[in-house]
């Protein structure tokens, strides 16, 4: 599955590894493509949205569904 979402708080490049290791921490098959400019992660991941906004909140960046 492919799911959008909105990540506020994303200022560098360590920002988009943070977010990409969180999802991949819980889905290491998982792709994402992260747009900081626009604030937009999106990941394709077997794994349910919620887990995956989950992981990314915790690492200290507000998500929301695209």
């Amino acid at each position: 599955m492919e799911y959008p979402f909105q990540v506020q708080g994303m200022t560098c490049g360590h920002c988009e590894a943070a977010v990409t290791r969180a999802v991949q921490r819980l889905d290491p098959q998982a792709l994402v493509t992260i747009d900081r400019a626009q604030q937009k992660v999106v990941v394709v991941s077997e794994q349910p949205r919620e887990r995956l906004a989950h992981a990314i909140s915790e690492e200290g960046y507000k998500v929301s569904h695209a």
